[in-house]
Order: C-alpha cells, then sequence, then structure tokens
C-alpha cells in the first residue's frame, strides 16, 4: 500500500508543479522557464514534511503558504470536512482557523473539483471572489478540503481549476501516506503491549530465583544481578515510542543474558557479533530480546542449559539482518510455521515470535517478517530483517 501511495505522490508533485509553472509564467514573464520550475518544486516539495504529519491546524498552518505559491491565487484554505485548518493570503484579516467551512464555500463536490460564485463571507470589504474547491481523499474518503480564491474580475480558467485540482491530489496523497504511517505504528504500539503483557512469568521467576541464589555466596553478584533486572523491567514497559535503536536494544539484551548466565553457569555460552556502524539501525522495541529469550527457552534449557547462543548482525546493503542461533534440539519443519503463528504445540511455541513477526511487517511492509531454518539436533537460526532507515520510523 505504501508503494502505491508513494507513486501517487511522486505522480502527484510532478504534475502540480508543472501546471503550476505553465500558469504561473503569463504573471511573471520576467522570470525565465528555470526559475520557475525551481519555484515550483520548491514550493510543492516544502509542503511535504508537513503534511506527512497529517492534517491538522499545526501541519496545515506551516502548509499554506507553500500551497498559495503553487496555486497562484489570492488565497488559499485548507479545512477537515467542517471547519477553516488554516488561511493564507488576501482576507486572513478575517479568515483563519476556526472558521466554518460553509461560512468560505457551499456545496463542495465529494469527488472533483467543483468552481463556486462569490465567497459567503459577511465582511462587504471581503477581496474573495469565486473559489475552486478540491475534496482531500483518503481510500475515497473525503478527509478534507483544498479551497483556492480568485479575484471578483474575470471568469476562473480551466487552466486554475487543473492546477489546484493536481495541487489537492499532492495534498491528499501526503495525508494518506501520514494516514498509513499512524496506522501501522497504532498497530506496532498494540503489538508490543501485547507483548509487554506477556513478558514470560517463567523469565521472571528464574531471574529471581538467580538474585536469590546470589545473596549468600555473593550479595555484591546479587546486587547487580538485581539492578539489572529492574533495568531491563523498566526498559520492557517504559512508555515511549515503540521504536528504538539497535544499540539499546543490544544494550538490554545484555541485562537480559547477564541473568540467564547467572542462571546457568558457564554452561551457557554467549558470541556476539555487531559492527559498530549498524547500531544507529531502528528496531521495534522488544524485537531481538525474545529472538533471544527463545533461543533459551527452546535451545538451552532442553539440554540442561548448556549451549552456544548467537547473536550476529550481517550488513546487507540497504538492509541489516540480525540473527539468532542456538545450538539446541532444533524442531522439524512442520513447526515452523506454528512457530510464526504462535500455534503452541504441548506448551512449546516460540516465545514472542508472532508478536515480533508482526510488528516487523507491520513497521517495515511484507517483506521484512521473520524467518526461521531448523532441523532436529541442529538448532535453530531466527533472522530478523530491518532496512537500514525508513521514512517515518525514528527511534524514542
Amino acid at each position: 500500500m505504501d508503494v502505491v501511495y508513494g507513486l501517487l505522490l511522486g505522480l502527484a508533485l510532478a504534475s502540480s508543479a508543472i501546471a503550476a509553472i505553465r500558469f504561473a509564467q503569463p504573471h511573471r514573464v520576467m522570470s525565465p522557464q528555470g526559475d520557475a520550475m525551481q519555484a515550483a518544486l520548491h514550493a510543492a516539495s516544502a509542503t511535504l514534511p508537513h503534511l506527512r504529519r497529517g492534517l491538522s491546524r499545526a501541519s496545515a498552518a506551516k502548509a499554506a503558504p507553500h500551497l498559495l505559491t503553487l496555486v497562484q491565487a489570492q488565497s488559499v484554505a485548507i479545512a477537515d470536512n467542517d471547519e477553516v485548518l488554516a488561511f493564507a493570503g488576501a482576507g486572513d484579516d478575517h479568515h483563519g482557523p476556526g472558521d466554518r467551512l460553509e461560512t468560505l464555500v457551499a456545496n463542495v463536490d465529494e469527488r472533483r473539483a467543483r468552481v463556486s460564485g462569490p465567497t459567503r463571507c459577511a465582511d462587504p470589504a471581503c477581496p474573495l471572489g469565486a473559489a475552486v474547491t478540491v475534496p482531500l481523499t483518503v481510500q475515497e474518503r473525503r478527509v478534507g478540503v483544498l479551497a483556492a480564491f480568485f479575484a471578483d474580475t474575470g471568469r476562473v480558467q480551466p487552466e486554475h481549476v487543473r492546477v489546484v485540482q493536481e495541487v489537492g491530489s499532492l495534498v491528499s496523497a501526503q495525508i494518506a501516506l501520514a494516514e498509513l504511517a499512524m496506522q501501522g505504528e497504532r498497530l506496532a504500539r498494540a503489538e508490543l503491549l501485547a507483548l509487554r503483557a506477556q513478558i514470560s512469568p517463567h523469565f521472571i521467576y528464574n531471574a529471581l530465583t538467580a538474585v536469590a541464589n546470589s545473596i549468600h555466596e555473593g550479595p555484591e553478584e546479587a546486587r547487580e544481578l538485581l539492578t539489572d533486572f529492574g533495568e531491563f523491567i523498566r526498559y520492557a514497559f517504559r512508555s515511549e515510542r515503540p521504536y528504538v535503536t539497535l544499540q539499546d536494544e543490544l544494550h538490554y539484551v545484555g541485562k537480559y543474558l547477564r541473568l540467564e548466565e547467572a542462571r546457568f553457569g558457564e554452561g551457557l555460552q554467549i558470541r556476539v557479533e555487531v559492527a559498530p556502524d549498524v547500531l544507529p539501525v531502528v528496531v521495534p522495541a522488544l524485537s531481538l530480546q525474545p529472538l533471544v529469550e527463545n533461543a533459551i527457552r527452546h535451545g538451552i534449557e532442553p539440554r540442561g542449559g548448556r549451549g552456544q547462543v548467537s547473536i550476529v548482525a550481517i550488513d546487507s546493503d540497504t538492509d541489516v539482518e540480525l540473527r539468532v542461533t542456538d545450538s539446541g534440539p532444533g524442531m522439524p519443519a512442520d513447526r515452523i510455521r506454528d512457530a510464526l503463528d504462535g500455534k503452541a504445540r504441548d506448551g512449546k511455541g516460540g516465545i514472542g515470535l508472532s508478536n515480533v513477526n508482526g510488528r516487523l511487517k507491520a513497521t517495515f511492509g511484507p517483506a521484512y517478517g521473520l524467518e526461521l531454518a531448523s532441523q532436529p539436533g541442529r538448532g535453530t537460526t531466527v533472522t530478523m530483517t530491518v532496512p537500514k532507515f525508513r521514512a517515518g520510523v525514528r527511534a524514542a
């Protein structure tokens, strides 16, 4: 879906810039075509970072002056379905945010651009004349209106309508991308809350047992383990955005592993190979840790706490592959899909694997789910691939 909106955005950006140039040239005879192209593209691109935050008073206020430059009208208004969110240009001394939409324009079409008569303003000195209104739509649902106002003198030309319509397409594409990003983040948050609710009682019990066993023989170590436990729990339940850097995730995975090492002693071997240049990559919070916990519980515990868990990060062009491998008993092929789907067999389902798999796909797209490779007697490898950069996904 984000690819479709991306293509729509590119087409809207190009067509709106070209349309604005054609319209602007008769009014800017002294400006070279190159200057007109540069000005139109700058105005179009300047709206992008604001509208990508969604349709609100704040984003509309920042985008409105740039949209005014693009449509080459006297004034421009951005509204939701009920009231004006931002107004720029002539008449801004008595028109602005909070005005009811119907006080400016009437009979906005739900699907296409429309030319209406003089504005319905009660101020006799209002300079606004005819208006071109364009519905702002997301998935065929109207979420707002873009209105461009022209002087009373002269008729609104078809070129005026086409320019406003193309600019409206640009705005709609940006709002659609913003809604898509917000939906992905809401899903990621919901999945994270679900994972937090499932923080393994098995782990908590074992961690506190490891602390208790160290109190008499190694009180200092017990204090350090309790500190690690507390910091990990705070990390798991903190309420910031659901994304962190790989460096942060690894830091708290380290605290988790210290507790497990205290429980298993020298029987548990840990290997970590992560290049420093991939540490800033953004990952969903609590995404790597469940994979490591899964390796401990289903790879190390069945063999009496003896074995190796490795965490390896591989730079793969525009992506980073994170592989968690255990030397445990492995699993047959028919259980791999069940593990990713969260279908436990006899209580042996993967801890959080389906949750992490869902959050990866919701955040980065369907190509970024987990991959499992396992054979009985030869251990299990879980691979998590994340892009080095994804617009709108930022660490807390």
